[in-house]
């Protein structure tokens, strides 16, 4: 995806999101499914942080600490940052080179689609806790995020001893579209899922395993689902 649709999906999220966080307090009090431990009004103050660690990390181009949300009004505090978060987003050169966790090259653009996707999984948290039906996506912004999870996420699980390295390699399929692998050596093991379901899936908001066809070696590709194959 470029960096212009990037920006395009990530303001579309957030503007979905302001709307979500003007909801009454006692919305903002219910519990988000995927994220334990969690109200809504949590978790728009974890975008919030989020949103202005992203925005100083791009505008300094150098990694600083996360400032954690406020302890009451987190919602209000969201919706104060949002308008500058996106003018950052707007701004930045996406070849500028910047500081991320991603494998090499290490530049601004990283941030735009990141960003994205952050957004994209906290807008479905968000409609799941209102009691709203999950938000669609597109297929490409899917494709792109199903990739985004094997190929960086799943790879610095394993790299930060957070995920077991897997005793074989698991192929992941989208039918119609690409196949991703996850371990080394042949694949063993095999899962395949419509897109929704492998995007949703593989970062634990819907279970995979209940949709996808598991081929092969079922106790290995059980091992890489449960990963956890993002943070």
């Amino acid at each position: 995806m470029s960096p212009e649709n990037y920006l395009a999906e990530l303001a579309g999220f957030v503007d979905r999101l302001r709307m979500l966080a003007l909801q009454p307090v006692g919305v903002l009090s219910r519990t988000v499914p995927a994220c334990p431990g969690w109200t809504l009004e949590q978790l728009f103050g974890h975008l919030g942080s989020i949103e202005r660690w992203a925005a100083d990390v791009v505008r300094g181009g150098k990694y600083v600490e996360e400032a954690p949300p406020p302890v009451t009004g987190a919602a209000a505090w969201f919706l104060e940052g949002a308008a500058l978060f996106l003018e950052v987003m707007t701004a930045l050169d996406p070849g500028a080179e910047c500081w991320n966790f991603g494998p090499p090259p290490r530049t601004a653009g990283f941030w735009l689609r990141r960003q994205a996707h952050e957004h994209a999984i906290h807008l479905v948290d968000a409609c799941q806790a209102s009691g709203l039906e999950t938000p669609g996506l597109s297929t490409e912004f899917m494709l792109d995020g199903v990739d985004e999870v094997l190929t960086m996420f799943t790879p610095r699980q394993m790299r930060l001893e957070r995920m077991p390295q897997p005793a074989g390699a698991v192929a992941f399929h989208v039918p119609g579209s690409s196949t991703w692998k996850v371990g080394t050596g042949q694949a063993a093991a095999s899962v395949t899922a419509p897109v929704p379901a492998m995007y949703l899936g593989l970062w634990g908001r819907s279970k995979l395993e209940d949709s996808a066809l598991i081929e092969g070696d079922a106790d290995l590709a059980h091992q890489v689902l449960r990963g956890p194959l993002t943070p």
